[in-house]
């Protein structure tokens, strides 16, 4: 089991351990219910893809680089040619720089929690944190505009998400696959795969019974909304059991040898992998995690030995892949960590602290208009060259990018109306 930990001690699982479905319930019912149990205390794109950087990936060593600055700011990377001329990114990336025609660079993205909790908070669903609301991440919002099919998640986290349905309640939270595919491997999530010798008129038939327990508590359960959010994950699990489209699409391995191939066998690979298999199918929103760019120590060597080659293939791979299955102009993709990284160099560690005044993010597919960067910081890195703009702006144009008005009401548990993005406008550089 591989962890990430944050330098303040927040924990970044990039590996689960997977259990198998029991021979003695809908265990998957039993499973949702508990990974959702934290949640508890005119737009071409339809789908999306949500990629989380935790730790906060440097922006001066991968897409925002300042090559003609001091030594004390430019760091050890020398920036090379994209395939868009003009563009230029750390040549870590060879991959990416030759699909910088398939998606959109925004520099000068600034905000001020440069703690990891608050950050992560902040870009996984657009507005910045207050102590009397949790707010719901972009894939409680997605699901619940965008509806899709029955017997397959809405919402799939791979391995996991950070993003909470909060006042939306528990029914549009994530299934967390809680764990990664591996190449040559038909990749399993708890209660998809039929296992330990359970059959599909088996489920049937117990599903059957709780349906009989269920009209005596028909009364009580309406109203509720948690009760409501776990009648709603017992379905879902009945649903995705007995879908064969539900346990195939996580079945990477039926992908060709040559589609599969360019993706590589690292598990960020892998999953962007699934992602694309997820979105055929027909989920609504898949969000990836690929931590550990907390880099206080090392960051150069950590960067080009570990944390960008899987991510070049990947992302690389990824956009091609979707572009190759005629996806890409339906899917809203969203690449983020929450922060940037100080641009003076932190001599005595050989590394770059935590720095929210300044970051990159991507975006992708729909109607964003790709093969450009939006947005500059000034050159040393230190922060937007102009005015500048907050995840909130660039939560409003994703929701843009999938037909949803940010600006709609939702109403809380108490009937307190809340927009779903309070403070933010629509980026139009993006869609120019």
């Amino acid at each position: 089991m591989a962890l990430h930990r944050t330098c303040d001690g927040v924990r970044r699982r990039d590996f689960l351990k997977v259990g198998a479905l029991g021979g003695t319930a809908l265990s998957l019912s039993n499973y949702l219910q508990l990974e959702a149990a934290g949640a508890v205390s005119g737009a071409k794109a339809k789908s999306a893809i949500f990629i989380n950087l935790p730790g906060g990936p440097t922006h001066l060593d991968t897409f925002d680089m300042k090559p003609d600055s001091p030594s004390e700011y430019r760091g050890e990377f020398n920036p090379i040619p994209t395939n868009v001329p003009g563009i230029q990114i750390c040549e870590h990336m060879p991959k990416i720089a030759q699909v910088m025609d398939k998606f959109t660079i925004l520099r000068g993205v600034s905000h001020t929690l440069a703690a990891h909790e608050l950050g992560s908070q902040y870009v996984n669903c657009g507005n910045r944190p207050i102590p009397s609301l949790e707010f719901p991440g972009y894939g409680s919002v997605v699901t619940k505009e965008l509806p899709g099919r029955e017997d397959l998640p809405q919402f799939v986290a791979v391995p996991n998400s950070a993003q909470k349905p909060g006042y939306l309640g528990v029914r549009y939270a994530a299934l967390n696959t809680g764990s990664t595919p591996t190449v040559g491997k038909p990749f399993s999530v708890r209660g998809v795969s039929l296992q330990g010798g359970l059959t599909v008129s088996e489920v049937e038939r117990r599903s059957n019974l709780l349906k009989d327990l269920d009209t005596a508590f028909a009364g009580f359960e309406k109203d509720n909304q948690l009760l409501d959010g776990l009648d709603r994950f017992g379905e879902q699990a009945h649903s995705m059991i007995t879908s064969k489209a539900s346990r195939e699409a996580f079945d990477v391995s039926r992908e060709s040898p040559a589609f599969a191939a360019p993706f590589g066998d690292t598990s960020f690979g892998q999953s962007c992998l699934l992602a694309t298999r997820l979105v055929e199918s027909g989920v609504r929103f898949v969000t990836l995690s690929y931590g550990g760019w907390d880099t206080h120590n090392d960051n150069w060597g950590r960067l080009k030995e570990k944390l960008l080659p899987p991510f070049d293939t990947g992302f690389a791979a990824l956009l091609n892949g979707l572009q190759e299955k005629g996806l890409l102009e339906s899917t809203a993709i969203y690449v983020t960590g929450e922060f940037g990284r100080t641009p003076k160099i932190n001599t005595t560690r050989g590394g770059r602290d935590h720095y929210a005044r300044a970051m990159f993010m991507l975006m992708a597919g729909g109607s964003v208009k790709p093969g450009q960067v939006v947005g500059a910081s000034d050159d040393k890195g230190l922060g937007p060259l102009n005015e500048g703009y907050k995840p909130d702006d660039v939560a409003a144009s994703f929701f843009h990018n999938l037909g949803i008005d940010h600006h709609k009401e939702y109403h809380t548990g108490t009937g307190r109306p809340v927009m779903i993005v309070r403070d933010g406008n629509i980026i139009p550089e993006l869609f120019a």
